[in-house]
């Protein structure tokens, strides 16, 4: 099992200015390098303090030359927002630049603030996206971009410098929702999902893909999904359970605010219909009862509570890879470096010697 960081770049409720929290961001990812970390991964989020990376691709190239071991992943390029032709150039080029420890991560956006603001109709983003993944993962392979399509109509062009790899078997891709679970399949991507309620009920999308998956790409082996949690770890049980709550829960009113989950627009949106379902349950359960059962189903604890979670999640999804969120919410910096010390020296070594044990609820 590997373990990878997924950065936010938020400055959400923080006593920083935006220039001193990158700097932080960049600390923490070079320390990541530094203690083992598998994987770093970043947002791609645009026009608030939620999310300030409107181009991880940009960001993970000046980390390739500060960084030695750790693998490098935009976490997600947001596909309607984005030029294929662009996607593919800059892809080809950090791969350059981090040879050998480059994947991509591809989503379509939730954020209908962010989507007037890229002068985008949420309701092509299924289209758009699928349009656009094949056309960058045929770029990739061939080194030549084109494409006749309904929305993107390019010529016949040479990526150069020329891609050195494709991306098909490095493919990950944002599935939050039935409709992303089974594009995810289709184009061969693995799973990447944040955690949002009790593990139970995550098992069948999880299986939904799978078998998708194994459809779709005969003679590949499923990968195993990536689960993402906004964690916490601390030596003391209870004050991380204390910091939990204050700051997981403060995470889950931006996540409320940003995506403004409190709306009816979802029903109304094509191919965002499920998530209206999702809005319309934490309105029955009311903003106290679904922000606890958020924080509960995230991974926080001692390193060896975290250690015993991730056992558990093994014996009920099978095979996973974590990917954690250390720092958000207008969390002190202090706390999410002890989150990453803790993570690097005591759950690392720990969850890589973890034996995969036949899954079943």
């Amino acid at each position: 099992m590997k373990l990878g960081l997924l950065q936010v770049m938020q400055n959400w409720h923080k006593d920083l200015d935006d220039y001193q929290t990158w700097q932080y961001e960049i600390g923490m990812a070079l320390e990541a390098d530094r203690l083992g970390f598998d994987s770093l991964w970043c947002v791609e989020h645009h026009f608030e303090a939620y999310g300030m990376c409107g181009d991880n691709m940009q960001y993970l190239s000046y980390l390739a030359g500060l960084t030695k071991n750790i693998r490098l992943v935009p976490g997600a390029v947001i596909l309607p927002w984005n030029d294929p032709l662009r996607v593919i150039e800059k892809m080809a080029m950090l791969e350059y630049v981090a040879p050998g420890r480059v994947a991509l991560g591809v989503g379509r956006g939730l954020s209908r603030k962010e989507y007037r603001g890229m002068r985008q109709d949420m309701n092509e983003s299924r289209e758009r996206f699928d349009e656009a993944i094949e056309m960058i993962l045929r770029g990739l392979d061939t080194g030549i971009a084109e494409n006749d399509g309904a929305f993107y109509r390019q010529p016949r062009v040479e990526i150069r410098p020329r891609p050195r790899k494709g991306y098909r078997d490095s493919l990950f891709c944002v599935a939050m929702s039935p409709d992303s679970q089974m594009a995810a399949a289709r184009c061969g991507a693995t799973m990447m999902t944040f955690i949002q309620h009790a593990i139970e009920n995550h098992v069948p999308g999880i299986e939904a893909w799978r078998e998708e998956f194994a459809k779709h790409n005969p003679g590949r082996a499923v990968p195993a999904p990536k689960l993402t949690d906004v964690t916490l770890c601390h030596e003391d049980p209870e004050e991380a359970e204390r910091l939990a709550h204050q700051y997981i829960g403060a995470h889950f009113s931006s996540v409320m605010e940003h995506y403004d989950f409190a709306g009816d627009h979802f029903k109304d949106t094509k191919g965002y219909e499920a998530y209206q379902q999702g809005a319309d349950l934490i309105k029955a359960a009311g903003l106290d009862g679904a922000r606890t059962a958020y924080i509960n189903a995230q991974n926080w604890g001692t390193p060896e509570q975290i250690i015993e979670k991730y056992r558990e999640r093994q014996r009920i999804v099978g095979d996973f890879e974590p990917l954690i969120v250390l720092s958000y919410a207008g969390m002190p910096d202090d706390v999410a470096r002890n989150s990453l010390r803790l993570f690097g020296e005591k759950v690392i070594p720990a969850i890589s010697k973890m034996q995969l044990e036949p899954a079943g609820v």
